[in-house]
């Protein structure tokens, strides 16, 4: 029992730190999506990953089974290393240093993005409604 907590524990310290090189990942790419000159499709890829990252509404809700926790274990490691790949290497660099100086307050809020997911939910559960309301009225 000792060593199965043992390394329970070793896997939980792993995945801690793999979680905190993500989240540091995620403040980089936002540094790097506010300069001008980091191309335009970076910009659009890393607008997309740290606006869904910070979203308080996920697209896929955590209360549906497995799905709800797969798109943020998904999605974002995938955005992050898509947006990683197509901002230049020494801007990344630069980024890297600023984000430790400039996030000690903690992770601003993108209400445009959550906004964004709102809408869309709304148009989803707007479209259900309509089927299921034709389908009975008939």
């Amino acid at each position: 029992m000792k060593k199965f907590l043992s390394r329970l524990q070793a896997a939980l310290e792993k995945l801690h730190s793999k979680l905190k090189g993500i989240t540091k990942e995620l403040k980089v790419i936002y540094l790097a999506y506010k300069r001008p000159d980091v191309p335009w499709y970076a910009k659009l890829v890393a607008a997309l990953v740290v606006g869904y990252a910070l979203s308080p509404i996920d697209l896929i809700p955590d209360f549906i089974p497995v799905l709800g926790y797969l798109d943020d274990l998904v999605l974002i490691p995938f955005g992050i290393a898509l947006a990683i790949k197509l901002i230049p290497k020494p801007i990344l660099a630069e980024c890297r240093i600023q984000a430790d100086e400039a996030f000690k307050d903690g992770k601003p809020k993108n209400w445009a993005a959550g906004a964004f997911i709102i809408v869309l939910w709304i148009l989803v559960a707007g479209y259900f409604f309509y089927k299921v309301w034709d389908i009975f009225s008939r």
